[in-house]
């Protein structure tokens, strides 16, 4: 079983100082680049947070900080990895919820213009949890009939990940070996950010998905109440969750002086 692809595609994973997409930092990061021709490339990085990794994280994928205090960081290593992606789709387990938005995250503290407008993503944990509901160790086992031998290192994960996938294609004859329809498929929610806190109505339109103005239209929320948009850039919220908004904003500003 080949992926049928009409441009690359990077499997990653990424193991972290915690799950906290707007506070948490990179330890390690691992693309597999699949090409529409079947030829594949991987890169693994170790990354140095610049804070802590706590104990109970390193126990989970023992990497510790004396293992990256001399490792570049994530700014130093951002043009090589974007180099790596930027013309591709992206796959992985969970990444829609968090590696995505933490990759995103990262990218844009280093100073990188990421936007997945020109990508779509295929989240191989929805598709198995749509169709068995388990995690990434028996999905190598169902799928694959594989044991899958040091989960949580970044690049383990990343090879099960990309053959969970082949599985789930040769398992599920009516899921199309077309990227575009599995990310369709492997989608939770109509997200316009990837934290979830800007979502599309059934008309195609931004609302809130959160909070006091939860379902209604960003647009209009803006309108009616212009603080809003500040408290929103000045609280805890994800960068890329600020761009899009700004985006929005801008968008209906430039439509109103056309």
């Amino acid at each position: 079983m080949e992926l049928k692809l009409a441009r690359p595609i990077c499997f990653f994973d990424l193991e972290t100082t915690g799950t906290n997409v707007a506070k948490d930092r990179i330890v390690e990061i691992s693309i597999l680049k699949v090409h529409p021709n079947g030829n594949k490339e991987s890169r693994t990085w170790l990354v140095n947070p610049e804070m802590h990794i706590p104990e109970e994280v390193v126990a989970i994928h023992g990497i510790s900080n004396e293992k990256v205090a001399n490792e570049p960081t994530f700014k130093e290593l951002s043009k090589d990895i974007y180099k790596m992606i930027k013309d591709s789709d992206l796959g992985g387990f969970n990444s829609d919820r968090f590696d995505i938005p933490l990759l995103a995250e990262e990218m844009l503290r280093a100073e990188v213009d990421f936007d997945m407008k020109n990508m779509v993503s295929v989240d191989v944990q929805t598709i198995f949890h749509k169709m068995e509901k388990r995690t990434l160790e028996a999905a190598y086992k169902f799928y694959c009939d594989k044991d899958l031998t040091n989960a949580h290192s970044a690049e383990a994960d990343t090879l099960a990940t990309y053959e969970v996938l082949l599985g789930q294609l040769e398992r599920y004859p009516d899921l199309e070996n077309n990227i575009k329809k599995l990310s369709e498929f492997s989608r939770r929610k109509n997200a316009v950010d990837f934290a979830g806190f800007i979502a599309r109505n059934e008309e195609g339109e931004e609302i809130f998905a959160f909070g006091k103005h939860k379902g209604q239209s960003v647009h209009e929320v803006l309108e009616k109440e212009p603080g809003y948009f500040g408290w929103i850039l000045n609280a805890d919220f994800p960068l890329y969750t600020k761009k899009i908004l700004t985006q929005i904003k801008l968008s209906k500003l430039n439509n109103k002086l056309t």
